[in-house]
């Protein structure tokens, strides 16, 4: 993984990664926010695509938005990649730093007669705002500019440089999603490619960087299916070879609307931190929203590296549910390494014991959905006494409760060698002698143990506790 440095402007400029050969693919993220669940989708596909052909994934930080983009949003989205073990080749590419090299190419292209200097005034622009909005029509800008004598040109007046893209015709793209899309050049208009500042325009930016860092396939969101119809030009007018364009269908929630908020749609962190997701799930879950293999739903890191492929990739749209990730996550939390397992339960909770957090994981694990039930439910290990009580538990210690504890104790109590078998013997023992169904002895005891109405088995609870805590939560609880 290569390295990557702060967003601050006197960065270097920095030379963009020549591919050799092969499959070449990206994942550009502007750092204005969170990696998002579409983000994070695009990365995967893109790293596997780029895995299974054995060619190179490329990461670009497009912070060409020096107002929005932040240094926080920089690190998350790299620290997102890394939880989801999406690792790319070379350095991270910034493309502010590369704004001499995109305003190059504009400049050679209104030399080549492939762009030109546009002198139309803000008035101007809305006078066709406001002739296309009366025709009910989108705005094409067309500037008198396009075709004009280079003698007529203004002295020292502040311009904009624009593409002269075709007008005639029309221009296909054989999207390896999509299918075969066309639109009719009469649609498309001449774009910025420096704004009056000189500043490049995202997409000029786009297309330069794609080129020289050797993209061969674009894939990307459906929402950007328009912009290859404008930056098609671009590659055209320099002669630069057309990347393959793949277009996927965005995600959706359940209810078919446009994925939002409350849908879940949040910074990919939030899954790991908020709601204890692991990366492994997490990766099969954005792998199956909107790719599929046969009928496959467990699918691993090295199975999906070695089945991926864009024909694989559905055209409708994919519908997002938390619960089932959760469910997914939960078979992965089911059959993750127990160790693993207590060092991130030890990280959320707070505890200590990591040897007693791995004995108890085969047993904690194995109702959890998630790693902050998994934390929840290893409480009762590491409460203190005498211990807070749920109502509900509270409820199971009224009656003959009491009695029947300390009758538990003493049978507990005269226990030589502690384990599962010779606790459970004893426990059964007690209520044959009391006349009363297990269940019936196993509630108050369990109430006692952990403080609560459910817990893991009640002969495993006594085993992880060990005897002497064991016997004094009984004792705490028998004059209740």
């Amino acid at each position: 993984m290569g390295a990557t440095t702060d967003i601050g402007t006197d960065r270097a400029l920095a030379p963009a990664p020549t591919a050799t050969s092969g499959i070449v693919t990206r994942f550009a993220p502007s750092p204005t926010g969170y990696l998002h669940l579409g983000g994070a989708r695009t990365a995967l596909f893109n790293w596997l695509f780029a895995r299974h052909h054995g060619g190179k994934f490329l990461l670009r930080i497009e912070d060409t938005d020096r107002a929005r983009s932040t240094q926080p949003a920089i690190d998350a989205i790299l620290s997102g990649l890394t939880w989801l073990g999406i690792d790319w080749d070379g350095d991270a590419v910034f493309q502010f730093a590369r704004a001499d090299r995109h305003a190059e190419v504009a400049h050679q292209m209104v030399a080549s007669g492939h762009a030109y200097r546009c002198y139309m005034t803000q008035d101007e622009i809305a006078a066709q705002r406001a002739e296309a909005q009366a025709a009910k029509k989108p705005l094409r800008i067309r500037s008198p500019w396009r075709d004009a004598d280079p003698a007529s040109v203004p002295a020292d007046q502040p311009f904009v440089v624009r593409l002269k893209a075709p007008r005639e015709g029309a221009t296909t793209i054989q999207d390896r999603v999509q299918g075969s899309v066309t639109v009719q050049n009469a649609e498309l208009d001449d774009l910025i490619l420096l704004r009056s500042d000189g500043t490049p325009t995202y997409m000029l930016a786009v297309v330069v960087d794609d080129h020289d860092m050797g993209v061969t396939h674009v894939i990307r969101g459906d929402d950007h299916l328009n912009n290859a119809f404008r930056q098609l030009p671009i590659y055209t007018a320099n002669g630069w070879p057309e990347p393959v364009y793949a277009h996927i269908p965005l995600i959706h929630g359940t209810d078919g609307a446009k994925l939002s908020k409350r849908h879940g749609a949040v910074g990919i962190e939030a899954y790991r931190d908020e709601l204890g997701i692991l990366p492994e799930a997490f990766d099969n879950y954005l792998l199956r929203l909107g790719w599929g293999h046969d009928d496959d739903e467990i699918i691993s890191r090295t199975q999906a590296t070695e089945w991926f492929d864009l024909d694989g990739v559905g055209k409708s749209p994919s519908r997002f549910d938390i619960k089932k990730l959760e469910n997914l996550n939960g078979h992965y939390i089911r059959a993750a390494d127990d160790a693993r397992l207590a060092q991130l339960v030890a990280a959320i909770g707070g505890y200590r014991d990591e040897d007693l957090l791995t004995r108890a994981m085969p047993v904690l694990k194995a109702r959890a959905a998630n790693l902050n039930e998994l934390s929840a439910g290893a409480a009762f290990l590491f409460a203190a006494r005498p211990l807070d009580m749920d109502p509900s538990a509270l409820d199971l210690l009224s009656g003959d409760a009491a009695q029947l504890l300390a009758t538990l104790h003493a049978s507990l109590d005269a226990v030589q060698q502690w384990d599962q078998e010779t606790t459970e013997a004893a426990v059964r023992q007690v209520a044959e002698s009391q006349g009363v169904k297990l269940g019936q002895v196993a509630q108050p005891l369990r109430a006692a143990l952990t403080g609560r109405k459910t817990s893991p088995g009640i002969f495993d609870v006594l085993a992880l506790l060990g005897k002497e805590e064991s016997l004094g939560r009984i004792a705490d609880k028998m004059a209740v």
